[in-house]
């Protein structure tokens, strides 16, 4: 393939990581007709690849050997660096390598900058709009890079999205992505303290969230979030806490790396590092309305 050339099926496409997200995003670009061949590290995730009817790999070369875009999906940008440096002497010249993890941004500029460097193309494209998305194929793509890169990705983006945002230079879909978590995290957490205080004057957690939906206080967690996981006490939203703290704590330190003042963005970096702590690792980022109701 010309190092200019669209990617268009059947080309083979790499994804590395089929966890929650990874597995269906794979199927959404099968679907549109690549050749896609998947690897993850764990057994189990690529077990469950397989049953859904993907094609995993056994090693990681074997998943980028010959392919057209490597897409890795991987729990943060130490572990995407990590993984690239071992796969990229497999590469061809010209292969797209798209960073759709929630990596930080500066990280992200600096192996970017190694790999084109070195005859490879790189953008970031990190998403937004959680599993049930992920599954139908209407995710929001935050695409950072080259424009012509992101040209040449495009048609492999837009199986998995509804929208593929532009957003600037290197690193910049993954500052999109922390930002937007950050401002989702903050509107969940005063969605919640805000139902958290109306029950404990008799308002009816329902009814205030009705009244938030009709009023000026609306946001995607009283939508999505309060009545379907934070009321029922129903933490499934398949989404960690974990992931959460980390990507408000990426557009945190991103603020402190450029020199932007962001007080709030401390204040809700610290509240969700603090909820981590006291619920652990494997806590569901709606347990933010359990932390803040248990509060003293």
């Amino acid at each position: 393939m010309s190092n200019s050339a669209t990617i268009n099926p059947p080309a083979k496409i790499a994804v590395i990581g089929l966890g929650n997200m990874g597995r269906p995003m794979a199927a959404c670009i099968a679907r549109a007709g690549y050749q896609v061949v998947g690897f993850d590290t764990f057994a189990e995730a690529r077990a469950k690849h397989a049953e859904a009817g993907g094609t995993s790999a056994a090693t990681v070369d074997e998943a980028v050997k010959d392919a057209a875009a490597v897409i890795t999906l991987l729990p943060d940008g130490k572990i995407v660096r990590a993984a690239v440096e071992g796969f990229k002497t497999k590469l061809v010249p010209g292969t797209v390598v798209i960073d759709m993890s929630s990596s930080a941004p500066m990280g992200t500029r600096a192996l970017g900058e190694e790999l084109i460097a070195a005859g490879l193309a790189f953008i970031d494209a990190p998403v937004s709009g959680g599993v049930k998305r992920a599954i139908d194929g209407t995710l929001a793509i935050m695409a950072g890079g080259d424009g012509k890169t992101i040209d040449r990705a495009d048609p492999v983006l837009n199986t998995m999205s509804k929208s593929v945002f532009r957003t600037g230079p290197l690193g910049s879909g993954h500052a999109a992505k922390a930002l937007n978590n950050y401002v989702s995290a903050a509107g969940l957490a005063a969605a919640a303290e805000a139902v958290a205080i109306g029950g404990k004057f008799g308002i009816d957690p329902n009814v205030l969230v009705d009244v938030l939906n009709a009023s000026t206080g609306r946001n995607n967690s009283t939508e999505n979030k309060l009545k379907q996981f934070i009321i029922p006490e129903k933490y499934t939203s398949g989404f960690g806490l974990a992931l959460m703290a980390k990507d408000i704590r990426t557009a945190d330190e991103l603020a402190h790396q450029i020199g932007v003042s962001a007080p709030l963005a401390d204040e809700v970096a610290a509240l969700w590092d603090a909820a981590l702590e006291k619920l652990g690792p494997s806590a569901d980022h709606v347990e933010i309305g359990r932390y803040l109701t248990a509060r003293k």
